[in-house]
């Protein structure tokens, strides 16, 4: 069995979901680590009970998502993403890291950015025969190794770029003083030109967004946790000089206002 790959993180209000839904995560065999992240699950049985709308602040990541009448590969999205929960239903998604699916697609990832393609716009009638059969099982562990050997026929060669994208992705999540592009550089000693042609062609986002993004989950599971007493020092921590323009940035992003975000959160709703 993959072993679990722990709790999600940019999901939005995680509080509200309840108990009826169940959400697992699984790490890749070690032979698809380098391009895979984790596969996920979530099932869901809302019968009897009002819809539910989940929203979460994507990663820069590309996801296969394998869905009754609603299979597609997602870019990278920019903005904050939502999906209509009612009734029964489930989901199963590989997600890649970033820059990661870049080799498997042989062209810039940007051109999937903030986009939604079916499997056989991308993979051609092989995706089609992958989703009815990954489709066809209830059996997580099945769909994992169903999407591993689909994966395992058109690994391509390792890519040294996607090191050096994964070096910069783990700087940014364990080392909160990293708050502009130009302290990737220092530490990598890398040209922004440089940097910013790699993640227009592997990763569809600009490195500086990949910065806010990972900061803007930081702030939205402090909120979510209640642990934020001093409003100037966590927009700070995310990179910005202001706290006027923190709460702008959040609330075009999650909609709402941080003050607002945590009193939705703290009352569970």
């Amino acid at each position: 069995m993959k072993p679990d790959a722990g709790k999600p993180r940019g999901i939005l209000n995680p509080k509200a979901s309840g108990k009826d839904f169940r959400y697992s995560r699984r790490f890749p065999s070690p032979d698809l680590d380098f391009f895979v992240e984790h596969y996920w699950s979530v099932y869901w049985d809302l019968r009897g009970q009002e819809p539910f709308l989940q929203e979460t602040l994507p990663h820069p990541s590309v996801h296969l998502i394998f869905e009754e009448g609603r299979s597609r590969i997602v870019g990278v999205m920019q903005g904050k993403f939502s999906a209509f929960l009612e009734g029964k239903g489930q989901v199963f998604g590989v997600k890649f890291k970033p820059g990661a699916f870049y080799p498997y697609l042989k062209s810039p990832v940007s051109g999937l950015t903030d986009g939604v393609f079916s499997f056989m716009e991308i993979f051609g009638e092989d995706g089609k025969s992958l989703e009815e059969k990954v489709l066809s099982l209830d059996d997580e562990l099945k769909k994992i190794e169903l999407a591993e050997n689909f994966l395992h026929e058109r690994t391509p060669e390792r890519d040294e770029n996607l090191v050096v994208i994964g070096q910069v992705a783990d700087l940014i999540i364990v080392d909160r003083e990293i708050t502009k592009v130009d302290d990737i550089l220092l530490r990598l000693n890398l040209s922004k030109r440089t940097l910013q042609r790699m993640f227009k062609q592997y990763v569809g986002v600009s490195p500086k967004w990949m910065i806010k993004r990972y900061r803007l989950h930081e702030a939205a599971e402090q909120l979510a946790a209640g642990s934020v007493t001093d409003w100037p020092k966590m927009a700070q921590d995310c990179g910005y000089f202001d706290q006027a323009h923190f709460i702008k940035d959040f609330k075009s992003i999650v909609g709402k206002s941080p003050a607002e975000y945590a009193k939705i959160v703290a009352a569970g709703s």
